[in-house]
């Protein structure tokens, strides 16, 4: 009975081993991330405002940290933050914001460069989060999710 067991047990651990399968995925490229950097700071220079931006690939790597001319320094650590809770949540970073409004203990806010404050979006290839983008510097959350929106939008044509 006991070699009738072990000989099942040997076939279900060659059996695992022979479906192990690597995860096969889409990333960012430095090029692609740099395109959305500039795309978003550019628009929103273009509308007055002097913003910073961060693109993080899959991982919540960063790819590229832009700071406009003539923007504050915390810009730089917010687009960071916008980018890196898009991405962790998949999502704009206006989710989390409304989340934290409504339920301020709301336990991600004590996760780190987690930050409830809109111009965070996910860069989506269909329903995989490859990355994200973080605009901070304009005159209200709106303003930066839109320029940011102008980045993924620039290179829409190769998010497939």
């Amino acid at each position: 009975m006991k070699k009738i067991f072990a000989l099942a047990g040997l076939a279900l651990l060659s059996a695992g081993s022979a479906n192990a399968q690597l995860i096969a995925h889409k990333d960012l490229s430095v090029t692609t991330a740099v395109t959305i950097a500039q795309t978003a700071v550019q628009t929103c220079k273009a509308q007055g405002y002097n913003v910073s931006a961060h693109v993080l690939g899959r991982s919540g790597e960063v790819l590229v940290a832009m700071r406009g001319d003539d923007t504050g320094p915390h810009t730089l650590e917010n687009s960071m933050k916008k980018a890196w809770t898009a991405r962790a949540q998949r999502a704009p970073s206006l989710n989390f914001a409304n989340a934290v409004k409504a339920n301020p203990t709301v336990g991600a806010i004590h996760l780190s460069n987690m930050v409830p404050a809109q111009g965070g979006l996910p860069i989506m290839v269909g329903m995989d989060a490859v990355g994200a983008v973080g605009v901070s510097g304009a005159p209200g959350g709106d303003k930066d999710e839109a320029c940011a929106k102008a980045g993924i939008d620039k290179v829409a044509g190769d998010l497939k």
